[in-house]
């Protein structure tokens, strides 16, 4: 989720410099604190959601505690 947190990070500074005509330098002065920190992109309210910040969980496999509701072929 890393890469694509960076792949949509990067093509909206892309679109911003597009549209707006800026610099590298206008980026950087819009978009990170006095401290050179980033700050996340964000318009009328709306920031841009950080995708690796959700956590991924997965199911355990639990194939032989879920009953089976046929007869085996080879009963013994």
């Amino acid at each position: 989720m890393d890469r694509l947190d960076a792949f949509v990070w990067w093509r909206l500074i892309r679109m911003l410099r597009a549209r707006h005509r800026w610099s590298w330098g206008d980026v950087r002065r819009r978009l990170t604190t006095p401290n050179g920190r980033w700050l996340p992109i964000a318009a009328d309210g709306v920031e841009l959601f950080r995708i690796a910040s959700v956590t991924v969980s997965r199911y355990r496999y639990r194939a032989s505690t879920i009953s089976n509701p046929w007869q085996p072929a080879n009963p013994v």
